[in-house]
């Protein structure tokens, strides 16, 4: 393919090396003179591990040239790579400057062909940035549409300082962010010789991925290095102890935990944060970070009051109360602690789970429930159907496969805050449907 790469510093000089090797015509573009001249006399403007080679070999077998004149590089291509810088502003935020100018630059030139164009970003743009920023400016420099002689993808790259060609060669997949209806076929040939899964979802989803995979990195870092410290502090060799945390590949390193929704809970997940918190108290360790943990569960369950309140004080109905499905474990259950708000702030309640027979709680369990909600049994109901008949918002946390048809039928005219993602509630017809987390 003829490519055109806009922005030759990290990411960009990478994507030239990698996929000139992959027998692409490329044209690098930057507003800095010293860039373009060092990579057009075949030097790479960056360290990186076998960049030099790479860049050299493309330049002398004439497949990479550079350049500062955009309306020279779009016209000497059919695919335009943006991979300028997206530094953060002064708020925090991303700064889209550069991204927009140089959409702006591309949109303007491509208003001068008269063949199809298509625009990839690779730069790390926060989500709703195609939508709200960059086809606009597309479209209105061009004078075209989407779809009609102009194209646009989100492409994010997975690259690490010190191996990013490695990265580049053998990432655990290719994602690419397409309008609707659209499987993005030129980028799948284009990506095609590297044989990695492709996965092509929207834009949005696409922009978010590359912005989370960013943070999780930073929290497992984050996590590691504070509890090291804070197992260091009693004569243990953390670099040992994560390494075998590691080794567990169903939970630990998995994902499981990963799937977004509501709080945690149960009679160990918060104990033993609380536990580990006062192991660092005891030894005076900071830990900022995994002091935020439980604060931030209980946020979670705020949230959900919120958004039952945004709909007035009408009465509720609540699907799940143990911690989790198939369980009658209350012990600092999430659910708990949001029927103990509803009922603190006045609403009427029915609760509704299978698995919890108030007659059958015992030891520390019934000794927790009986803490916290001391007349449990009067709120409890036996179907479904005894829960939605006289509310007006149905809460859906837990429910069992076998109540499913029972609560779908009976929801018409409710609104519905679903805490689970159950597929069947969001295209349930009738209802007003919130979902906590999609």
């Amino acid at each position: 393919m003829r490519l055109s790469v806009f922005g030759i510093g990290y990411v960009g000089v990478v994507t030239c090396g990698c996929l000139a090797e992959l027998g692409h015509e490329l044209v690098a573009v930057d507003i800095v003179p010293e860039k373009v001249a060092m990579l057009a006399a075949g030097r790479s403007p960056i360290v990186e591990d076998r960049i030099d080679g790479l860049i050299a070999e493309a330049v002398r077998q004439g497949r990479l040239t550079a350049t500062g004149d955009t309306a020279a590089a779009i016209a000497r291509s059919d695919l335009s790579v943006i991979a300028v810088g997206t530094p953060s502003g002064p708020d925090g935020g991303v700064a889209l400057g550069a991204v927009e100018a140089v959409a702006a630059a591309i949109g303007r030139a491509i208003r001068a062909k008269d063949t199809p164009h298509t625009v990839v970003m690779r730069s790390t743009v926060p989500p709703g940035t195609a939508e709200e920023r960059v086809i606009p400016i597309l479209e209105r420099e061009s004078g075209r549409r989407l779809g009609e002689g102009l194209a646009y993808y989100a492409n994010p790259e997975f690259l690490r300082e010190g191996s990013a060609v490695q990265d580049f060669r053998k990432p655990p997949f290719t994602l690419i962010g397409a309008p609707p209806g659209d499987d993005a076929i030129e980028l799948r040939a284009l990506y095609s010789p590297i044989g990695a899964p492709v996965h092509v979802t929207s834009y949005r989803v696409a922009e978010s991925v590359k912005h989370i995979s960013n943070v999780f990195h930073a929290v497992k870092l984050a996590f590691a290095n504070e509890a090291g410290g804070i197992l260091a502090a009693y004569g243990v060799d953390a670099r040992e102890a994560f390494r075998l945390l590691c080794e567990d590949r169903v939970l630990n390193i998995s994902p499981a935990y990963l799937r977004p929704g509501f709080a945690f809970g149960g009679s160990c997940l918060p104990k033993d944060v609380r536990s580990f918190l006062s192991l660092a108290d005891r030894r005076n360790v900071a830990a900022p970070f995994l002091r935020q943990v439980l604060a931030g569960n209980q946020a979670i369950v705020e949230r959900v009051f919120d958004l039952v309140a945004r709909h007035g004080r009408q009465p509720v109905a609540l699907f799940g109360l143990a911690f989790k499905q198939g369980t009658d474990d209350l012990r600092e259950s999430p659910f708990v602690l949001l029927a103990e708000r509803l009922l603190g702030r006045g609403f009427e309640l029915r609760i509704y789970d299978r698995s919890v027979q108030v007659a059958r709680l015992m030891g520390a369990n019934r000794a927790y429930i009986d803490r916290e909600i001391p007349h449990l049994e009067r709120l409890m109901v036996i179907s479904p159907q005894a829960a939605l008949s006289g509310s007006r918002i149905a809460v859906v946390g837990h429910v069992a496969p076998e109540d499913r048809p029972a609560l779908l039928e009976a929801l018409a005219g409710h609104v519905v805050i679903d805490l689970a993602g159950m597929p069947d509630l969001r295209s349930h017809p009738g209802i007003a449907y919130h979902g906590l987390c999609w």
